[in-house]
């Protein structure tokens, strides 16, 4: 009866969002966080304390993804405004006319490079409103982006998910590089089809196999890179492999290797190199900050998420306020029990890099007090739903993961470790999955997870670095259904109500991601 009452919210919130006339994420998210608190109260005998303690917490955390999705919006919206989003896509189509390459260029190896310096979903926020400019359809592009950035996610964000989502597992750096090289591994196979079944969702397998070798040349020059670097260091393998996988893509293009030969329409211009550079700037801005604000070793990133406690207020019945010499605001012993949350204000890419990229931005591109006051206007008149709905997914995620080993998502991963028996290596990855898409971080999932997969793993004499590596790439591909990116990418791309069509065609990939690490498991593990 546990494990029944555990998965009956998802079945329904599942079914809610995908069915025909499914009902909108804003709606149906916070109805299923109320059954659950219900659940939680009647069936799972929490103190009701503790959940309201979690509601409020929730409404803390849900300003971290909401304020990166305004974020990525204002700076869309500035590119749109100011012309440089024009400027772009002719430079692209002076590069190749070629739909496929420019998908390749953007959709996979600049994600992909972005993914590996930030994380945070900042991928696709950057990369989404790049193809939409470039004449694809926004919900298509959605698809894509939400498929793609799977690969580099076990490596990104400077390999937090690898070297911080396991963190509590006490393991040695040995144990932490072997199972960075077993994730690049399988993620290197699963690079192979995964792009592929991203490019469908837009061009046809007729294109894809007229451009095949373009597409596995600008593949293999993420991955390849990527794999090998996975070999000494955890951290950078998904920022140098994207780096040198975009140069080497656009290089390839623009020679036009393997790519099918398109006119350039009569009404695409040359670009000056000097308006190119100015166009790119803020993207060139952002990238060059999310580098520098995310490799550990530089003292920047460790000054951006100083604790020290620089200021304090007793709110009362409510919990303690605090906020760090790096501006770190934290509530915590919410109604005097154990939970808490904080907002990152310097750290999390909100202000820094997008509102710092935006306000450099505005007298570079001389916009005037109107055109500023409509990229504000128009960035602010997006924001409600998309807040509903994560508020709404964060209070359903609190009380999922409430209750510690008696906990829903507890319950659900035990339920199916046990189900699978010996074969527990055949749906790992699965488990993964689960966590991401429920918290909606690969470094989340493994940290809720991880503990589990190792348990399994001791108790069952199996291969513990090739467990937790399955664990992590799981999280990855866990990306493509998570209900946090979903939500995030059709709040930039201005998408209305598809949340729920967009899981039910991104699930099928991911399965797919699981059976490429199953397979892998079998050969690994024998």
């Amino acid at each position: 009866m546990p494990l029944f009452f555990s998965i009956a919210p998802i079945v329904l919130l599942i079914w809610m969002m995908t069915k025909r006339n499914g009902i909108p994420s804003y709606i149906a998210l916070p109805i299923t966080a109320v059954i659950v608190y219900f659940m939680q109260l009647f069936l799972f005998e929490s103190q009701s304390i503790l959940l309201h303690a979690n509601i409020i917490t929730a409404l803390v955390s849900v300003f971290t993804p909401i304020t990166i999705i305004l974020g990525a919006i204002l700076l869309n919206k500035l590119m749109q405004i100011s012309g440089a989003e024009d400027v772009v896509r002719n430079w692209l189509e002076n590069i190749t006319p070629n739909p496929v390459a420019q998908l390749m260029i953007i959709g996979w190896a600049f994600a992909f490079m972005i993914e590996g310096a930030s994380g945070f979903g900042t991928p696709a926020a950057i990369a989404a409103p790049i193809l939409v400019g470039l004449g694809f359809n926004p919900f298509r592009v959605a698809l894509l982006a939400l498929v793609m950035n799977s690969v580099p996610v076990s490596f990104g964000a400077v390999g937090t998910p690898t070297w911080f989502g396991f963190a509590n597992l006490g393991l040695s750096d040995d144990n932490l590089l072997e199972i960075g090289r077993l994730s690049a591994l399988i993620h290197f196979v699963a690079g192979f089809v995964i792009p592929l079944l991203a490019l469908r969702f837009i061009v046809s397998w007729q294109e894809i196999r007229q451009n095949i070798l373009f597409i596995f040349l600008s593949i293999l020059s993420c991955t390849v890179p990527y794999l090998l670097l996975a070999q000494v260091n955890y951290e950078f393998p998904a920022l140098v492999g994207g780096a040198i996988g975009l140069a080497l893509s656009v290089l390839l293009a623009r020679i036009g290797i393997g790519i099918r030969r398109y006119e350039r329409r009569d009404s695409v211009q040359t670009v000056p190199f000097s308006q190119v550079i100015k166009a790119m700037m803020p993207t060139l801005l952002l990238i060059i900050i999310l580098i520098i604000t995310r490799i550990h070793q530089l003292d920047i990133k460790a000054l951006l998420n100083n604790a020290e406690i620089n200021w304090q207020l007793n709110l009362g019945w409510l919990g303690d306020l605090s906020i760090s010499k790096s501006l770190i605001i934290s509530l915590q012993h919410v109604l005097g029990t154990s939970a808490s949350a904080s907002y990152k204000t310097l750290y999390v890419p909100a202000i820094i890099p997008f509102l710092l990229v935006v306000l450099v931005c505005i007298p570079l591109f001389q916009l005037n007090r109107h055109q500023v006051k409509q990229v504000f206007c128009e960035t602010g008149s997006r924001i409600l739903k998309p807040f509903i709905a994560l508020f709404g997914a964060l209070v359903m995620v609190n009380m999922m993961m409430l209750g510690g080993e008696n906990s829903p998502v507890i319950i659900i991963g035990k339920a199916l470790a046990t189900i699978a028996g010996d074969s527990w290596f055949l749906f790992s990855s699965f488990l993964g999955a689960l966590g991401s898409f429920f918290s909606g971080s690969n470094t989340v999932s493994n940290l809720t997870f991880g503990g589990i997969q190792y348990s399994i793993a001791l108790n069952n004499g199996m291969d513990v670095n090739l467990m937790l590596a399955l664990q992590s790439v799981g999280g990855a591909m866990g990306n493509m259904i998570c209900l946090n990116n979903i939500i995030a990418v059709c709040s930039i791309l201005g998408i209305a109500n598809a949340e729920g069509q967009i899981m039910k065609k991104t699930i099928l990939p991911m399965l797919v991601y699981g059976g490429i690490a199953a397979v892998m498991a079998l050969i690994l593990a024998s």
